[in-house]
């Protein structure tokens, strides 16, 4: 068994890099056979065909004899799904790796090396491949617009242009890093409430389909009439016996309709864009949010020596609201006609004031990056402020509502025992 390990280490390992670095016509193929000292072996391994893989293995010393491609597997596979975050991770560390000056191409090797996720990994792998066959660094990363936007390929082949790559990955990194984390706190901020009221639905779903029933045969057997309110979790406990599952699938079926009516429709869309920056508290984390993101995305393009209009154009897209990136695509269309900056973001009454008092010097100093760079300091730190306040606001009222349904629920199988009671 060891000496099947130890000669399973070396197919496995080589050919994983030499695999994850080809095109997409490369599978999967498990294989048996026997190694040099005659001892049965099987693994997996990557590669075109199964008389290509076979000659691969004979190179290695392993006689397959059985070579089949790996079924792929019913639901998902392939390794964890690449997220963001693995993106602003990815362009940190070739940010390191650029700065230390290790070369572009080497820079993929190594990073790749340290990667867990299978996909993340070829991802890169075969972005090194583009590069190293004489592609540019940004036209290889437009080859994955599911993972790279046009916002990080416009910045990267800035950088490619101008000579400045190391310094724009370093932006690009910054960036993300900054983007990131402020999505973690919006997702924070609407997180935590909404997984406390799932959970007060299924346990007063519990409390009302297997502990309400057991107190209703009690009740049956006193021979006199229940309370009101009693009488009302009883029947609602009857209900939910019988319809739960109807229940469960109207709260699914609600789920997926609203979300793919909002993936569908843009004016639907819009409107639920709309609609929650009018939400109390909420709304206003969302609107800070909007602003930070707008600050922090028009400070690092402008800073690439990207184009103002170009510049804003990219900024509308990061936005992440709807009524925000038509404010911002018609600011983009005034500064198109000369109007200044400053001016035409205050034309749309959507913006506070500090924005646009930042903008307007940093237009008249010639450091409107600076400028912007510091208002989105300013309201990535409100969001977290807000985010804290609303947790600890939220607590309390979380606790009470869950006390209310659950004590509610209590009280109801309890009275008629306290009413008996009273009556002996």
């Amino acid at each position: 068994m060891a000496t099947t390990a130890q000669a399973q280490k070396p197919a496995q390992s080589t050919t994983r890099r030499k695999a994850a670095g080809k095109s997409a016509t490369t599978s999967t193929y498990t294989y048996k056979g026997l190694d040099k000292k005659g001892n049965k072996i099987d693994g997996e391994i990557e590669g075109v065909s199964p008389a290509l893989v076979k000659a691969q293995l004979l190179k290695q010393g392993i006689r397959a004899n059985n070579v089949r491609k790996k079924p792929k597997p019913l639901f998902g596979g392939g390794g964890k799904k690449i997220k963001p975050g693995d993106i602003a991770v990815f362009s940190r560390q070739m940010a390191t790796m650029m700065k230390a000056g290790v070369p572009l191409v080497q820079s993929f090797d190594i990073v790749a090396e340290g990667v867990d996720n299978i996909r993340l990994q070829k991802l890169v792998f075969d972005i090194r491949d583009d590069v190293a066959a004489g592609g540019g660094f940004g036209s290889a990363l437009r080859k994955h617009p599911k993972y790279f936007d046009d916002l990080f390929c416009s910045l990267v082949e800035s950088g490619e242009q101008s000579g400045s790559l190391e310094t724009m990955l370093d932006r690009i990194a910054t960036y993300k890093e900054k983007t990131e984390a402020l999505k973690s706190k919006i997702k924070k901020a609407l997180t935590y409430p909404v997984a406390v009221v799932i959970v007060a639905v299924v346990v007063t779903a519990i409390l009302l389909i297997k502990v309400v029933p057991q107190f209703a045969q009690t009740f049956a057997s006193f021979g006199s009439d229940l309370p009101a309110f009693t009488l009302f979790v009883v029947s609602l406990s009857e209900t939910m016996q019988e319809m739960w599952y109807l229940y469960l699938l109207a709260v699914i079926a609600f789920v997926f309709c609203f979300r793919e009516l909002k993936r569908r429709s843009e004016k639907f869309a819009y409107a639920m864009d709309k609609y929650i920056l009018k939400v109390p508290i909420i709304g206003e984390i969302i609107f800070l949010s909007v602003i930070a993101r707008f600050s922090r995305t028009l400070s690092t393009t402008f800073a690439a020596g990207v184009p103002l209009i170009d510049a804003l154009t990219s900024v509308a897209g990061a936005a992440g609201n709807r009524v925000y990136s038509e404010s911002i695509f018609r600011i983009r269309d005034e500064v198109a006609t000369g109007i200044q900056l400053n001016t035409a973001i205050r034309a749309q009454k959507k913006f506070p004031t500090l924005l646009v008092q930042m903008s307007s010097i940093g237009e008249e100093s010639g450091a409107l990056d600076e400028m912007l760079e510091k208002v989105a300091v300013y309201y990535e730190d409100e969001v977290d402020n807000r985010v804290d306040s609303l947790t600890s606001l939220l607590e309390p009222i979380i606790m009470s509502v869950l006390g209310v349904l659950v004590g509610g629920l209590m009280v109801a199988m309890y009275l008629p025992i306290f009413q008996l009671g009273a009556v002996v």
